[in-house]
């Protein structure tokens, strides 16, 4: 089931860093007017650096994992099997 769910992964991926570049974006407009600064940058702020690029981080892994679950869903209701684990491996 893998290789029939890879084309399902792919469209998500893609869905997921579109999502992702827009919350990004607008919770930053939220935080600053000015565009987040980028390590290309010569004269920035390299706190707020940190803080773009940390925020920018944990916004693309929580819509990644929240855009692959729902094309998990998505692929069990069109072919009735899971594509993965049912759940976590116990320690």
């Amino acid at each position: 089931m893998k290789i029939l769910f890879l084309p399902f992964s792919i469209v998500a991926g893609l869905i997921a860093g579109l999502i992702g570049k827009q919350a990004f974006e607008a919770i930053w407009g939220l935080i600053d007017d000015e565009e987040p600064p980028d390590s290309e940058h010569r004269e920035i702020s390299v706190p707020k650096m940190l803080i773009a690029v940390g925020l920018q981080g944990a916004i693309f892994a929580m819509v990644r994992k929240l855009v692959d679950h729902h094309a998990r869903r998505a692929f069990q209701g069109a072919f009735g099997v899971w594509p993965g684990e049912e759940r976590p491996e116990p320690e």
